[in-house]
């Protein structure tokens, strides 16, 4: 058995579990946190999700001029508490690692664990890996609470 390796990320919200776990399966939200500019330079160029256990997804950015696909295939979909799915770029597939979401109730509230599973060889990037996740977390509380900017204006966004 192959070794793994796991980034871990803990992101406290100020809102329900529902609209967090809503946030992570709907193109336009994905689009806002997840793929924007938020610490990068890149744009969205087209997002694809068939939000369903076993459904594909295909988020295309530009990022320097480069199109990068990242893919992947829902494993467990739990509203509000569990999300699971595979993440790799469309250069990596044969490198696809796991992405599990859980979220729990806290108060008004809630808290999301992210655990990024990977195979021992990307064990130098568990850090990286980390940070770029609490990242995203974070722009996610901003669009959720309202304070992100218009993160797409101008850009084209291919939704299904």
């Amino acid at each position: 058995m192959s070794q793994i390796v796991h980034a871990v990320v803990l992101h406290r919200f100020d809102a329900p579990p529902e609209r967090v776990f809503d946030a992570c399966l709907d193109p336009a939200w994905v689009g806002r946190w997840m793929l924007g500019p938020h610490g990068r330079d890149q744009r969205v160029v087209g997002l694809k999700l068939d939000a369903r256990v076993g459904g594909k997804f295909s988020f295309v950015i530009n990022r320097h001029g480069t199109e990068i696909d990242h893919l992947g295939e829902y494993l467990a979909i739990d509203r509000p508490q569990l999300l699971a799915f595979t993440w790799a770029t469309r250069d990596r597939l044969q490198n696809a690692a796991r992405v599990i979401i859980e979220i729990a109730p806290r108060g008004s509230g809630c808290e999301v664990k992210l655990t990024h599973v990977m195979g021992a060889h990307w064990s130098a990037q568990v850090d990286e890996a980390a940070a770029a996740w609490s990242k995203m977390l974070d722009a996610l509380e901003q669009v959720i609470a309202g304070k992100d900017v218009a993160v797409h204006a101008g850009n084209e966004v291919s939704l299904p």
